[in-house]
């Protein structure tokens, strides 16, 4: 499926509460990243779980943002069931952020592709570098940058663009949480010559920081539940509030497709 897709230069999408979501498993997004950035070609990706659809469907200015990028893939087992729903029945598993980043940075090391690790905190970047140089020696890291946890100025953007430009990275991965990461990522199309990918918790996952979910719970969709746990402070809205929702919005939209 991922050869076909980079030969075909297409992606698929399903429209997902307005978000066009694409119709993708991990193959092909990784040979899609790994194409783009053997073209130098600047490119948009987000792994979307549930958060991020709903935000899309709250601001339209967000959702026509999301809608800019080139490849958003089903993080969520959620939305993977929404799309099998709305017919894409050969997603056998989600497009998780996380295992997404590992698998590019696998590829890059192998292809001599150097990323650049934009967004968190130094502390996170730093060990997110180290861990990522231990599991894949080869892995050029050709720059790090924090976020400054604020829009940055004019004079700023413009000397990060260069930094990235002159650091000589492929790939681009970029933490800085939904919706900013993507806002970011939807931006800078056009500016930074490379794919740009919003991976979302992923940093901190890998940097050790925050603990991942147990697989069965990812399995089944629960992975929600035991972030909540962790972090409920700061995510009891988007956990409590925004997935009813979600499930009443999507089965509405189901209802009215099967209907029309």
């Amino acid at each position: 499926m991922g050869e076909q897709l980079v030969e075909n230069d297409r992606i698929q999408s399903l429209n997902v509460l307005g978000v066009k979501v694409s119709r993708v498993d991990c193959a092909s997004a990784v040979a899609s990243v790994i194409h783009a950035a053997k073209q130098r070609r600047s490119f948009g990706v987000s792994a979307l779980a549930v958060h991020g659809v709903m935000e899309a469907y709250r601001d339209r200015a967000f959702s026509e943002a999301l809608n800019r990028l080139d490849l958003i893939t089903p993080d969520g087992q959620p939305v993977r069931w929404a799309l099998n729903l709305l017919g894409a029945r050969e997603l056998k598993d989600r497009v998780y952020g996380p295992t997404l980043m590992l698998r590019i940075c696998e590829r890059a090391a192998a292809e001599g592709l150097p990323i650049f690790l934009y967004g968190s905190t130094r502390t996170v970047l730093d060990r997110l570098s180290q861990n990522l140089k231990t599991r894949f020696p080869r892995l050029v890291i050709a720059g790090t940058k924090a976020d400054r946890f604020r829009d940055a100025s004019q004079a700023e953007d413009d000397e990060d663009i260069r930094m990235i430009a002159e650091s000589g990275a492929s790939i681009v991965m970029v933490g800085r949480g939904c919706p900013r990461q993507e806002k970011w990522v939807a931006a800078h199309l056009g500016k930074i010559h490379a794919p740009m990918l919003a991976v979302g918790a992923a940093f901190d996952f890998h940097a050790g920081t925050l603990p991942q979910a147990p697989q069965i719970l990812q399995d089944y969709g629960f992975e929600w539940l035991f972030r909540l746990v962790h972090e409920p402070s700061r995510l009891w809205r988007r956990y409590l509030i925004l997935n009813p929702l979600f499930v009443w919005s999507f089965g509405q939209q189901l209802i009215r497709s099967k209907v029309g």
